[in-house]
């Protein structure tokens, strides 16, 4: 078994550190807020404020929320000694970022792979998660019993941010989806209709989607809902989508509308709120 350092316990990172905990791999959490630190002692996960205070490990995970976050975690590495180290960028931070961040890291001696993941809280916590490995294979099979404890690993390409390219279209879909089934629940309401009942019908026909199943009861209940992705993730996401759009020329008409309810959503002070808030952008006033 190997030894990890796993940075970004946060909503679907503490899941993932735990089912390497089971699988026998020597795991250390770090994250910076104290809540999750409490979070990661409360499901068992060894956690620490800072990277430099985790013990040297063979692999660190990193997933954080932000390429500035990543900037920052990398250049706290590199204080120290990184050679000989494997890193796995399982963060969604856009193809630019984790290659600029690689050559970064490999020119002090280390390996990276570049593995975005999708699958959200509910498979984090099954090891059901879809990853999309990029970067040498060898390093690939080397990572395997790390990566094969977390889900199913879809390699994609040899080379560092083609998996975050393949992670670009993945949420260009989540976002349009989720912004659909918002938008789909509240013309319900308007309609006079039963939402639920309406939710209960439809998801299983043609008009399913993971999106609509996962996030539609939650769109049904209070602004309070337990939040297992912040609105704020998607303000990022969709900015990194029509980012990485745009630096090839892409027309993405559909991403910039959901772009723009997920900004209305944290302008109306929901930015901390799960995903699933943004139908109240479709509601008379938002709460």
């Amino acid at each position: 078994m190997s030894t990890v350092t796993f940075v970004g316990i946060g909503a679907i990172g503490l899941p993932m550190a735990r089912r390497l905990v089971d699988a026998g791999h020597d795991t250390t959490g770090v994250d910076k807020l104290p809540a999750a630190l409490e979070r990661a002692g409360a499901a068992g996960v060894p956690a620490v404020g800072d990277f430099g205070d985790a013990p040297r490990a063979e692999y660190v995970v990193a997933m954080v929320a932000t390429p500035d976050q990543l900037a920052g975690l990398v250049t706290e590495a590199l204080a120290g000694d990184v050679a000989g180290r494997r890193w796995i960028v399982m963060s969604t931070v856009g193809p630019e970022s984790v290659r600029a961040q690689a050559a970064r890291l490999t020119a002090a001696g280390a390996s990276v792979l570049d593995v975005p993941v999708t699958g959200g809280v509910a498979r984090a916590k099954t090891g059901e998660l879809t990853l999309f490995a990029s970067g040498p294979a060898a390093d690939v099979t080397a990572a395997r019993p790390v990566l094969d404890a977390l889900g199913v690993v879809r390699e994609v390409g040899d080379e560092v941010g083609e998996g975050q390219a393949i992670k670009v279209v993945n949420q260009h879909l989540c976002a349009v989806h989720i912004v659909a089934a918002a938008e789909a629940l509240a013309l319900a309401g308007k309609l006079g209709l039963d939402q639920a009942q309406v939710l209960s019908l439809v998801e299983q026909g043609a008009a399913g989607s993971f999106m609509l199943s996962d996030r539609g009861p939650r769109m049904l209940q209070g602004t309070d809902v337990d939040v297992t992705s912040a609105i704020s993730i998607f303000v990022k996401d969709s900015g990194l989508v029509a980012d990485a759009a745009g630096a090839v020329g892409a027309r993405t008409p559909l991403l910039d509308v959901a772009r723009d309810r997920y900004v209305q959503a944290a302008d109306a002070g929901l930015s901390a709120r799960d995903d699933s808030r943004v139908i109240e952008t479709y509601e008379e006033r938002t709460a």
